[in-house]
């Protein structure tokens, strides 16, 4: 008896939204390795890189050496994607870092060995395969008070700045209106 032929079954076909994905996932996979010539590699040369807590960062030379710096500044950092939400050009991201600043300077604070631990969100659009331009949330506040440049939230210390910020702010709108200046 002839055995039935079957057909091979066409290959799967990628769509846009998989591509993307499968992008920035490689993206994040290279962050989590510490490898910032990787994170570059999927950058296009002119990308815009937003960090909303720091400062924007222009050209994949300025994103490598930013990942630079904060991997020689937290040598232990873990990163793990929580949610990847895909679009057809874009995709959101929701990460957790976590690491030890014990390493190099980060953005002009020398290390103090404290542990950092943060969530983030990314919203990151591409172009022809590569990452044109992103977005980057995360509380910048807690990466400072984590690293000892702001006192604990709800701490004494942190009554005290709050209450001598009050003051100041009191006195500077008392001094406008006095001359004029609102």
């Amino acid at each position: 008896m002839a055995q039935p032929k079957t057909e091979a079954k066409p290959a799967k076909r990628t769509t846009k939204r998989q591509a993307v994905e499968e992008h920035v996932r490689s993206n994040f996979d290279a962050l989590a390795r510490r490898d910032a010539e990787a994170i570059g590699e999927h950058w296009r040369e002119d990308g815009v890189h937003d960090m909303v807590p720091i400062g924007v960062l222009r050209g994949r030379r300025e994103i490598v050496d930013f990942f630079r710096e904060l991997f020689a500044a937290v040598p232990d950092l873990e990163t793990t994607v929580t949610r990847v939400i895909p679009g057809q050009r874009q995709a959101a991201v929701e990460w957790r870092m976590r690491g030890n600043f014990t390493g190099g300077p980060f953005q002009g604070i020398d290390p103090t060995g404290r542990p950092v631990d943060l969530r983030g969100f990314d919203l990151l659009e591409l172009e022809d395969g590569m990452i044109v331009s992103n977005t980057a949330y995360y509380d910048g506040a807690a990466f400072a008070r984590q690293v000892g440049m702001l006192p604990a939230e709800g701490s004494s210390a942190e009554r005290a700045m709050k209450n001598t910020f009050n003051a100041v702010t009191k006195v500077r709108k008392a001094l406008a209106e006095r001359t004029g200046n609102r």
